[in-house]
C-alpha cells in the first residue's frame, strides 16, 4: 500500500427489522391522522369528493397494502444512511429524515406541483405529511439499535 494514501474502511449496515417495521407502522399511521385531519384539504386540492374516492373502484387493502410497503421500504433506507453516514441516534435520524425529505421528497413534489398547477394547500398537506414522516421513522430507527 501507498504511503499517506488513506484506507477507507466500509460501514457495515446492520438492519433491526423490528424498528424498520415499528417505523412504518408508525408512519402509516400518522398518515391515517394526517389526511383524516386534512381530508378536505386533501380532496379540494385533488379536486375529487368523498363520494368519488368510494364509487372509484379502487380496492382500499392494496391501497394500504401499497401504503405500508413503501413505508417499510422507506424506512429500510433511512436505516442504511443513518447508519452509513454517522452515529445512529433518534436525534440524527429526525436530522437524516428531514435532510432526505428536503433533498428528495420537497424537491420533488414542488416541481411536480409547479408544473401541474397544483394548489400550495395540497402540497403543504402532501409534503408536510412526508417531512413529520419521514423524520418519525428517521427517530425509530435511528434511536433502535440492532443488538450485536
Amino acid at each position: 500500500m501507498a504511503v499517506g494514501v488513506p484506507v477507507m474502511q466500509m460501514a457495515r449496515v446492520r438492519q433491526n427489522y423490528l424498528a424498520i417495521l415499528v417505523a412504518a407502522i408508525a408512519c402509516f399511521l400518522l398518515e391515517a391522522g394526517w389526511y383524516t385531519v386534512f381530508m378536505n384539504t386533501w380532496l379540494n386540492g385533488i379536486g375529487r369528493t368523498m363520494q368519488w374516492l368510494v364509487n372509484s373502484g379502487m380496492n382500499p387493502y392494496l391501497q394500504y397494502a401499497t401504503a405500508l410497503v413503501m413505508a417499510v421500504l422507506m424506512a429500510t433506507a433511512l436505516s442504511c444512511v443513518i447508519q452509513l453516514t454517522g452515529k445512529q441516534t433518534a436525534l440524527r435520524g429526525i436530522k437524516v429524515g428531514a435532510l432526505l425529505w428536503a433533498g428528495f421528497e420537497m424537491t420533488t413534489w414542488s416541481t411536480e406541483y409547479i408544473f401541474e398547477v397544483r394548489p400550495i394547500s395540497l402540497f403543504l398537506v402532501n409534503a408536510g405529511y412526508w417531512l413529520f414522516g419521514m423524520m418519525l421513522m428517521g427517530a425509530i430507527v435511528g434511536a433502535w439499535k440492532k443488538k450485536a
